[in-house]
This record gives structure tokens, sequence and C-alpha cells, in this order.
């Protein structure tokens, strides 16, 4: 253990809030350990939450659900709190009332098994980085695994962990909120803008629970921090106070003693005095000039806890795009059609257009609008290489109002359609040979679908019967 003593009782009073994926995990691990390491276990669903065949099974074996209510009862030694239940709420804080400490997810594993995690945040691009991470470990002879917000949750996988592994953890604000002796080997740290405020009620919050990834660092482990991003660079200072070395990214060379870079095409890192040429950026199958910042975040991680060399760059040529993350889709009649349907806030869209620095895009903007200020992404969208927008779903009166005034001076053409469906043939219709049908919403999808995998899957639906249809 990394220097943190009193990391979980030797027996423990459990308290497991939320019924989605995390709880159902963290529940299911309990009943594992009743009897051993638990000595009781209680889930609270919430006051929406209806039994399952899930929650039937896991009274069977002995956890306690309590369901339809928010009202917790009771006293708990520890209380782990789903992603999704907000620390201001009034769940959350009734939780709290009645259990002697409160917890995310992620930090709960880290307790249960603390050596060797590799663990990113930022607004956007963390699920590429921590494949990318994992990728690159694995190929390496280095065993890890995938875990987080990326899709395993990690309590789930700790039984199973073999010695020397590695987690390769995305994290999101959510899961960092409530940590406090999280201590990963190397973190990430790729950019902080404005997201999911309603749940953290300021950017400040959020920027705070997103630094919580490096605060218990120390010398001897490495903090990668994007420095092209103003809300992660401001927290330079604050990584650099851990005493941990804290690695540079960007694209230009800041020539600080440890920095990750673009070097005439090439991927570059600087680590513990030694100066690494990777790859040709034009080697990377991930387009977009934050999918370098990506690559290069990936590799320095990797590298700072012993991946050869020679390893780190084969794996960085054979990783390949994510779902949903500009993944190609289909050429029909010379026009490329790409799923981006995981950029659900203006900044993403930003970043995806750079991979497109020459082609003339068809972008698909639209969804649940989330609120965000559109004026500055507008003037951006404009003057990229967008030649038409269609805007569609519940958001697309206030997108077509802030895409108005720049679009005209530009003279980028406007469209409506209704759904993702109509969007998608209206882009079909105006698409020329040479073109790039972009579906990069900007925006949630929760008018229309369950979440940006099933839009994604939608998309390439449509795109498919296009293509059927010849």
């Amino acid at each position: 253990m990394r220097g943190n003593d009193g990391m979980l009782p030797e027996e423990f009073d459990l308290l497991v809030l939320g019924l989605g994926k995390t709880g159902l995990a963290v529940a299911e691990w309990a009943a594992d350990h009743l009897g051993g390491r638990v000595r009781s276990a209680c889930l609270y669903g919430g006051a929406k939450a209806a039994p399952s065949d899930r929650t039937r099974a896991l009274e069977e074996r002995g956890v306690r659900c309590v369901l339809g209510t928010e009202e917790v009862e009771g006293a708990f030694d520890v209380c782990v709190a789903s992603p999704g239940i907000s620390e201001f709420s009034d769940f959350f804080a009734s939780a709290r009332a009645h259990a002697s400490e409160i917890m995310g997810e992620p930090e709960f594993a880290y307790r249960l098994s603390p050596d060797r995690w590799i663990a990113v945040t930022g607004t956007n691009g963390k699920t590429t980085t921590t494949s990318l991470v994992d990728h690159i470990l694995n190929a390496s002879g280095m065993p890890s695994h995938a875990v987080g917000n990326i899709g395993s949750v990690p309590t789930a996988a700790v039984d199973a962990r073999e010695p020397g592994s590695w987690f390769s953890a995305e994290l999101s604000s959510y899961q960092l909120a409530c940590s406090s002796l999280l201590h990963p080997r190397v973190s990430v740290l790729l950019n902080i803008t404005p997201d999911h405020l309603a749940w953290h009620r300021s950017l400040e919050a959020y920027a705070a629970a997103k630094r919580r990834i490096f605060a218990r660092q120390e010398p001897g482990d490495l903090v990668i921090v994007c420095v092209e991003d103003a809300g992660s660079a401001a927290a330079l200072d604050e990584a650099r106070a851990t005493g941990a070395a804290v690695c540079e990214l960007s694209h230009e060379d800041t020539f600080a003693d440890c920095a990750a870079f673009v070097e005439d095409g090439v991927l570059t890192c600087r680590l513990r005095g030694a100066e690494m040429e990777l790859v040709r950026t034009d080697e990377l199958c991930i387009a977009g000039a934050h999918n370098e910042l990506n690559a290069l975040a990936a590799a320095a991680a990797a590298l700072w806890v012993g991946a050869p060399l020679s390893a780190v760059r084969r794996a960085l040529t054979t990783f390949q795009p994510l779902e949903h993350r500009i993944e190609p889709v289909a050429v029909i009649d010379g026009v490329r059609y790409v799923n981006d349907s995981k950029a659900t806030n203006t900044d993403a869209v930003e970043k995806a257009l750079t991979a497109f620095p020459s082609e003339p895009v068809v972008l698909l903007l639209g969804g649940s609008d989330k609120g965000t200020p559109l004026e500055a992404f507008a003037e951006r969208v404009a003057a990229s290489t967008v030649r038409a927008v269609i805007c569609f779903g519940d958001a697309r009166a206030r997108l077509l109002a802030a895409l108005e005034g720049p679009a005209d001076r530009s003279g980028v053409e406007l469209m409506e359609a209704a759904d993702l469906a109509a969007a998608v043939s209206a882009a079909h219709g105006c698409a020329r040979p040479g073109d790039v049908v972009l579906l990069s919403p900007a925006c949630a999808s929760f008018d229309e679908f369950s979440g940006f995998e099933e839009r994604g899957r939608r998309f390439k639906e449509l795109v498919a019967d296009l293509a059927a249809r010849g």
C-alpha cells in the first residue's frame, strides 16, 4: 500500500446509493463478501426505484434493498454513492448523515486494491486516452484493465485482478468529487470546459472535482497536464505542489523538463531527462489535433511506468478509432459519413472539426439542449471547413439563432430538421462528393434517445439504409 493507512475498516457495514450499473456492481461485490469483510450491506435505490430480478437476487443473497425512498435510516461505516447522485442532493445528504464516511465508487475500489492505478480525466478525450493507455500497456506485456467511466466498474474487477496488473481508469468529475485517498501512479488532466454544471452547481466545483485526480500524488509520480487548455493549465501550480513530476502536454514544446509535444510532425516525449521520438502524426489511425494530444498523454503515462519505447511506438500505430468518436461509417457517392455522437458539448465539436482541416463538412448539430453559451462556438464553426449545418432536435431553434449571423457572414448554409432521421436525409440531399457528413451534435441525446450510444448506432443504421438504396 503506497503511503495511505486506514484505507477501510477490517469489517464494515456498507450502504450503497443508486440502482444503476455502479450501485448494482458494488452491491453484488458486497454480497460476495458478506460474512467476511462486509458485516451487512444495504442498497438504497432512490425515490423512483422499483423491484427487479437484480434486486430480488441481491435480497436472496443477503443484501437489503430499500426502494422508493431517499430517506436513509440506520448506521453504516461506509457509504458508496453512485455517480448519478449529486453531492448536493437531499439523497446524498441523507446518506451522509447515516454513514461514518461517504465516497464514490472508484475511491472505494482504490481502497480495496490501491496499487498500480493510472487515472485519466477531462471534459473531453478521456475515454480515448484511457483506452490508449490500456492498449499500450497490454501491447507492452504489462497486463491492464480499463475501468471506471469507460464501462467496467472498478469494484467488480478487484477480486479477479492479477498481481502486478494495472488499472487504467477513466474518471469523471462525478466519480472524483468524493475522492480523498485515491492515489494514481500517473494522472492525466486533459481539459476543463463547462459541462455537468447542474450536478456540480458551479464551474469552480466542477474544476475542483477534476483536480482531485492528482491531490494525493507525491514525488515519484507523474501528473500530465494539457497546457493548451486554459482550464487544465490553471491547475499547474496545484499539480506541482504535490511534489510529483509534471509533464506539460501541448502541440508546441514548452521546454519544460518533462513535456509531451509534436516536433516536425512527430509525437515526442521528454521524461526523466530523456527525449524520445514516438511516431509521426500521420501514422495514427485516430484523426484530429485533439487525438494527437490524447496519444501523447497515453504514451507518456505508459513510458513513465516502464513500457518499452518500441512497444509504445507499435501500439500507437495499431490503435483504432472508438465507436462514436470520429468513427468512420461509410463512403456513399464520394461522401464520407462519420459518427461523433459522443461529442455532447461544444468543445468536443470544435476538437472534432480539427480532424477535417481541408475537407468541406456538413455538420449535424442538435439533440437535448444543455443550455451552454453558443456565441463563440458559432463563430468557430463558421470559421472552420464547415459549409453546411443541419440543426435538429429540441435544441435546433437555439442553435439556428446562434449560427445565423456568423453563417451569413461566412456563407455557411443553415438547415433545420425535426429529428436525427430527417437530419441525415437532409445531409444526404445536400452533400457533394468530397464532403464529410459529420454527426457531432454538441448536445445530449435525451430528447430522442437513451444516450449518445443509441444515437450513434441509429446514425449508422440510417447511413446503412442510404448505402443500401444506392
